[in-house]
């Protein structure tokens, strides 16, 4: 009832405002349009060849990840010929090359689009260099930009990828440096300084000087929809008011990759070459402000290249207002380490009414709701949807890179969610129940500058190889920042220490401490107890102590050490998951159980991220 109620509530928020938008039916596709993937072991390019001939034509290639773009658009015999691919034992997979389309949601009705003037003169957003004045939800941007470190040359920018319907270059915002502009959007300098009509740095692309457009395969990436201006300036403007003048240098930079066209529709075989070229021209941030219904093992595979080689993809949820765990959204519900899934919330904090939502599979909340932007024509206006909700995320993730650059996608994804700001409003309806924390990721980002960039090793698990999101429990990163030890099941080590890499939790300093009250035996716990049988270290003082973990829940944990601990001292914890891959921080007291003849310790005002890595954790073990 509860849930119902809460339901209710949000969406009163936006009646005779907003509408939402409708879910593409899984399937839709470019008519006679398939992506192919021949096995390793198949023969090469010749041997492919062959195998097409008769079949499909070949449109494109995807150098890298093995994939093939082919047609059997008005083949009599397409579906004969589909299954006999499928049923080739050289083929990998064969599958439709299914529609994507951007994730904003419709307005009822007409919305003003206003020039800077007009901005100015209505009072539609605040000036003052100082405010943030595209949302009015308390993310803490103004303070986190105060945190900051001060710009001393151009290789200080991070690149932030917006794979999208374009971007309007010519806008105020995105002008460079020098010109009135932000000097926002990315140059490819080899090409800038080249020969018109060569490519200069052998990259494939003939004078991609800014951007690429990969529906009409040339430089010139004009936004012909409004999203993809108005999602970059999202990002720009998670580093400055971009409503004031003189506008600031930015200290991102935008990639614009357009692969949605007018209306804003694109292809996977497009948005699969968009996030290649991402991450092989240096974008450390891919915003995805877009998904579809189908599963697609072919963009599985491409947001799995991003992650090996530590890009962060940060993917909007969805609006349909449906369970991304039950009905899943992609490229949002892939289970990749450094895929990080975006609901929208209200500027109250709550979920936004038309936002998908996953306990499992949706990590963060971000406002998304009437988030004023850069739109074509030198204009801004109001858009919502979890479009918006996204590029906040990139942008400050993007601004959290400068201050540990070192960090790799994964990492900061686990950053981005350790540090978020929890909320009770979304329990149960993102995997951290919390809303993205400006000021506290840059404080915290900042005190990993010589952190190690390490990430558990990854490998598909296919759609066709594991049970529906529901059922799997899609352990998509839930939790918060975690280290990778160096031993445990598929860790690619056969042993070995657990003091790896492990990323500082709870980095501020906590003001309060919550000792939570010892229970009565005969009385019904406060929370489940699970039997766990792992390692964990204990930090009191300048002392480190080895010992082993007995139980387990959301209040605290039992463990046995070799030494003598000092009943209700305080003490950090490194304890590692059950199956040896993770590692989580945390401080808590001391208490000691004579019945059992063991510590135990009382965490001390755990974040709601850590608690769901707990719950994530013990899903599989054995209650006490």
């Amino acid at each position: 009832m509860k849930r119902i109620l809460g339901c209710l509530f949000i969406s009163l928020n936006l009646i005779g405002v907003t509408a939402w938008a409708q879910q593409q039916p899984p399937g839709a596709a470019v008519p006679g349009e398939y992506l192919i993937k021949f096995k390793a072991s198949s023969g090469g390019a010749a041997i492919a060849q062959n195998k097409l001939m008769g079949k499909a034509s070949l449109k494109g290639s995807f150098p890298g990840l093995g994939i093939l773009q082919v047609s059997m658009k008005g083949d009599a015999n397409e579906k004969i010929n589909v299954e006999a691919l499928k049923n080739d034992p050289d083929v990998e997979y064969i599958e439709p090359n299914f529609l994507l389309e951007k994730s904003e949601v419709a307005p009822n009705g007409p919305v003003e689009r206003l020039s800077y003037e007009q901005l100015v003169s209505t009072n539609a957003a605040s000036t003052d260099p100082s405010t943030y004045a595209q949302s009015s939800a308390n993310t803490g941007v103004a303070a986190a930009w105060v945190e900051m470190t001060a710009l001393s040359q151009v290789s200080d920018k991070v690149i932030v990828a917006v794979v999208d319907t374009g971007l309007d270059k010519y806008h105020d915002v995105f002008k460079p440096y020098g010109s009135g502009g932000t000097g926002a959007l990315w140059v490819n300098e080899a090409e800038a300084n080249g020969i018109p009509g060569v490519d200069d740095d052998q990259n494939g692309f003939v004078d991609d000087i800014n951007g690429w457009n990969f529906i009409n395969n040339t430089g010139n990436f004009l936004d012909d929809d409004d999203h993809g201006t108005h999602v970059a300036g999202i990002v720009v403007g998670a580093g400055q008011n971009i409503f004031a003048r003189p506008l600031q240098e930015s200290k991102v930079l935008v990639m614009p990759l357009k692969f949605l066209g007018a209306g804003g529709s694109g292809s996977t075989s497009n948005a699969i070459r968009a996030i290649y070229y991402a991450v092989n021209n240096g974008a450390r941030v891919i915003n995805n402000s877009w998904g579809g219904a189908s599963y697609s093992r072919a963009l599985h595979d491409a947001i799995t290249y991003a992650y090996d080689r530590r890009v962060l993809v940060v993917s909007a949820a969805g609006n349909y207002a449906s369970n991304n765990d039950m009905q899943p959204m992609y490229p949002s519900s892939y289970d990749v380490p450094s895929n990080l899934s975006v609901a929208s919330t209200t500027r109250f904090d709550d979920l936004s009414s038309f936002s998908n939502y996953g306990a499992h599979s949706v990590h963060v909340g971000s406002p998304g709701e009437y988030i004023e932007s850069t739109v074509p024509g030198n204009k801004t206006m109001k858009m919502s949807g979890t479009s918006m909700a996204a590029p906040f995320v990139a942008g400050m993730a993007g601004l959290a890179f400068r201050e540990a650059p070192s960090l790799s996608g994964y990492q900061m994804k686990q950053l981005i969610m350790q540090s978020a700001d929890q909320n009770n409003y979304l329990n149960g309806l993102v995997s951290t129940s919390a809303r993205i924390d400006a000021r506290y990721l840059i404080e915290t980002s900042k005190q990993m500058v010589s952190m190690t960039s390490d990430q558990p090793s990854y490998k598909p698990s296919y759609l066709s190889e594991r049970a529906p999101a529901a059922e799997s429990g899609g352990a998509a990163g839930c939790g918060l920042v975690k280290a990778v030890t160096r031993q445990g099941p598929g860790s690619g080590n056969g042993g070995g220490s657990t003091a790896g890499v492990v990323i500082g939790l709870l980095l501020a300093p906590l003001a309060l401490w919550q000792a939570l009250r010892l229970r009565d035996p005969k009385n019904k716990r406060r929370y489940e107890r699970f039997k766990m049988n792992s390692e964990i270290r204990v930090t009191v003082g300048d002392r480190e102590l080895i010992g082993a973990v007995n139980t387990i829940s959301e209040g605290g944990l039992s463990f046995n050490t070799d030494q003598a601990l000092e009943k209700g001292g305080i003490v950090t914890m490194r304890i590692q998951s059950p199956d040896g891959h993770e590692v989580i921080e945390v401080q808590g007291q001391v208490v000691w159980s004579e019945k059992n003849q063991a510590y135990g310790v009382q965490f001390a005002n755990a974040k709601q991220g850590t608690l769901a890595m707990i719950r994530d954790w013990t899903s599989g073990l054995i209650k006490t």
